[in-house]
């Protein structure tokens, strides 16, 4: 008896060619990337940022692609003004959720895990990550009284 093989690894290559598509379609890593743009802007505009990773941007506005699993703090630093610390965390997106969801529905172990060490689930918060810049105040000098003069005749 002949056996018909060449049908049964066509359903098996069809069946894991689907099953590749529906985890690879589903992964964030994929969809998402491992990085995200964060946005650095401050009030008045032209601030240096320089954050706890190394990056350094010479006047906000400005833009940097950012690992999303990589949490640290922004330090907003311009003449005349108090500087600021931003501290920038990261979070499961909703977008990310979806794409972890969706690798568990469609058997993705795969994807799962690539997305956690990617950390493509994630979002960094806040971003755009924003610094109001306060003037430094002189110290006011103290002002010598006044004198006053009376009314009445010149220069009594």
């Amino acid at each position: 008896a002949r056996r018909n093989w060449g049908k049964g690894f066509q359903n098996m290559r069809l069946f894991l060619t689907v099953a590749v598509a529906l985890s690879v379609s589903a992964c964030g890593t994929v969809t998402r990337g491992s990085n995200e743009d964060v946005t650095f802007n401050s009030e008045p505009p032209g601030a240096k940022v320089t954050t706890s990773t190394g990056l350094v941007c010479a006047a906000t506005p400005c833009t940097f692609p950012i690992s999303r699993k990589q949490e640290f703090i922004a330090t907003f630093e311009m003449p005349g003004h108090h500087p600021q610390q931003i501290e920038v965390k990261t979070e499961v997106s909703g977008g990310g959720a979806a794409g972890m969801a969706g690798n568990v529905v469609a058997g993705g172990l795969i994807g799962v895990a690539v997305d956690a060490s990617t950390g493509a689930s994630y979002d960094h918060t806040p971003n755009p990550v924003f610094a109001r810049m306060v003037p430094i105040r002189p110290e006011r000098q103290p002002v010598a009284p006044s004198r006053q003069r009376r009314s009445g005749a010149p220069g009594v």
